[in-house]
């Protein structure tokens, strides 16, 4: 058995997961995840649940076999982590958001902590992951209609993340928003390479975006879906053939959850306001980078 601890947005819980199955499907074992600090981390909850995953949510008592206490960030627990080696018989903890080639080495039973955020973990089972990623339930009405005026079209997705980023201190100095040179830079990058595109912006923060982005091309503004059903948003950006993302694992994974080898996908130079966080691996070597 493995378990992962999923923690963070839907883009974050994706990545956890993905990474987890990967390992699981590699030694056909099962695969549980721990949701238990959504108990008490209030910005965010568990949004797998509308996905075809692969995966339990782990008891308490399977998260005891672990030696893992579901009393989070305790004092105790934080010292153990001080002292406690990385690796330990049962607990493999990521270090840096860096590719760890470690974790190949890890034998199950084991429990997973960390953010896991590049898809070197998973891009060779990327069929499996994709597949796990599909709703269980059909679209509904609005949805669909987007869908098909997003597949009717040359369409690029845009992603303006804010939400988070602009209103909670610990997120803003973190990470920071994309600028608007960097979303005009992205667009000019596409139009020389795409003809009569089409965009379609995805928001968190509709208002903003509306007020603020103004480019000479079509564009339409998603914003039929609201702040708690960010899935369907992110299930329409990848049926756009290209797409701008944020800084932000979503549309991250709005565009890598879109298989074209033939896709255009730009992302931001800068993830984290930090320098120190080492993010060499976080985009795939076919994306653009600017």
């Amino acid at each position: 058995m493995i378990i992962v601890k999923l923690i963070g947005g839907l883009g974050n819980q994706m990545f956890q997961y993905a990474m987890a199955r990967s390992l699981a499907d590699h030694y056909d074992v099962s695969l549980k995840l721990d949701i238990a600090d959504f108990e008490h981390y209030t910005l965010r909850r568990y949004e797998l649940v509308d996905f075809n995953i692969r995966a339990e949510v782990a008891s308490k008592q399977d998260i005891n076999t672990f030696n893992i206490s579901t009393k989070r960030n305790s004092l105790s627990q934080r010292i153990k982590r001080h002292f406690v080696p990385l690796v330990s018989k049962t607990v493999f903890r990521e270090t840096s958001f860096a590719y760890n080639e470690r974790v190949l080495s890890v034998m199950p039973p084991v429990y997973l902590d960390g953010y896991w955020q590049t898809e070197r973990y998973f891009s060779h089972n990327s069929v499996a992951i994709r597949r796990d990623f599909t709703l269980h339930e059909q679209l509904d009405v609005k949805n669909v209609e987007m869908q098909a005026q997003i597949e009717a079209v040359n369409a690029v997705s845009l992603h303006v993340r804010r939400g988070d980023y602009v209103n909670d201190p610990h997120t803003n100095y973190s990470h920071g928003v994309c600028s608007l040179d960097y979303y005009h830079d992205a667009v000019k990058y596409i139009v020389e390479r795409v003809a009569q595109l089409h965009l379609f912006v995805f928001s968190d923060d509709h208002e903003w975006a509306q007020g603020n982005l103004n480019f000479q091309y079509p564009a339409t503004f998603v914003n039929h879906n609201s702040n708690k059903r960010g899935i369907f948003d992110m299930l329409l950006m990848q049926h756009c053939q290209h797409h701008i993302i944020a800084n932000s694992s979503f549309s991250w994974w709005g565009a890598w959850l879109n298989p074209s080898p033939h896709k255009i996908v730009v992302a931001p130079r800068r993830w984290f306001n930090k320098a120190s966080h080492d993010t060499r691996d976080l985009i795939p070597p076919t994306w653009i980078i600017l």
